[in-house]
């Protein structure tokens, strides 16, 4: 099983609405975000690919056009964690490339997480 994955890096901020007072998650804050795109496949294509990663600028494209600077909370709604990047990510990435099987948000050095069916 070949395996290649990519990272788009963004900068925005959110708050977690649903926290109790005093959590600090429900204050406004922001992070530089890392999303990981992880592709498998048994066999490569004429290039030795599994897909040629160049595919991949479209998810740049959307991150820079509608994540980059923002408040996330207006851009997905107001349950806005590292968990629900994810899967958002990795919904938007299968929809266009069959060979996507992960997609991992990076949010911290110390804190990611990752959707996987």
């Amino acid at each position: 099983m070949y395996t290649v994955s990519k990272e788009h890096h963004f900068s925005a901020a959110h708050h977690v609405e649903t926290l109790e007072d005093g959590h600090p998650c429900k204050r406004m804050h922001g992070h530089n975000y890392t999303v990981a795109v992880e592709m498998r496949s048994e066999t490569l294509n004429e290039h030795g690919f599994i897909r040629d990663i160049k595919d991949l600028d479209e998810l740049k494209k959307y991150i820079d056009e509608n994540f980059d600077h923002r408040l996330l909370n207006d851009v997905v709604g107001t349950q806005v964690s590292t968990e629900h990047l994810a899967k958002h990510f990795y919904d938007w990435c299968k929809a266009r490339w069959p060979e996507v099987t992960a997609v991992r948000v990076q949010e911290t050095p110390k804190i990611w997480a990752e959707y996987r069916p």
